[in-house]
């Protein structure tokens, strides 16, 4: 998959707002919503909330992949965001989460959220790749850690 077909620089924030876990997804959902992708802010937040009463979307290593299924969205869309100081995000390994991926899908249409997820996951399991998106300034110096 191209990351740059999903991700482009208006949906990166490198100081991304919000003191804990809700404040975190709900600014990461205002970036997806200036797609103009996403038809229901509403439901689409459902997905996501509905998802991570699940099990959190915390992994590991100061990483959080928030991400729903809904019939509000015809093609994947996503967003990145930076939380420097981080938040507690229920991750699986205790740690905060400083690096977030937020992604919506159809429910019809599993292969690109899988692939997209399987993709994501495993480029930032390089600790020195999530080190460099740490330091990045810009959503440039972002797409380019993450696609290169």
């Amino acid at each position: 998959m191209n990351l740059r077909k999903v991700l482009s620089r208006s949906v990166i924030s490198c100081d991304l707002p919000g003191r804990s876990k809700d404040e975190v997804l709900h600014a990461l959902m205002d970036i997806l919503m200036t797609t103009g992708k996403v038809r229901d802010r509403e439901a689409a937040m459902k997905s996501i909330l509905d998802r991570e009463q699940k099990m959190s979307t915390g992994i590991q290593n100061g990483v959080a992949i928030p991400h729903g299924k809904t019939d509000v969205v015809d093609d994947l869309v996503a967003c990145f965001g930076i939380k420097r100081e981080g938040i507690d995000f229920d991750a699986l390994d205790g740690e905060k989460s400083r690096i977030f991926i937020m992604t919506l899908s159809p429910v019809n249409r599993s292969g690109p959220h899988v692939q997209f997820l399987a993709e994501i996951s495993q480029l930032l399991t390089d600790a020195e790749k999530r080190e460099k998106l740490l330091d990045a300034a810009t959503p440039d110096e972002v797409l380019d850690i993450l696609t290169t």
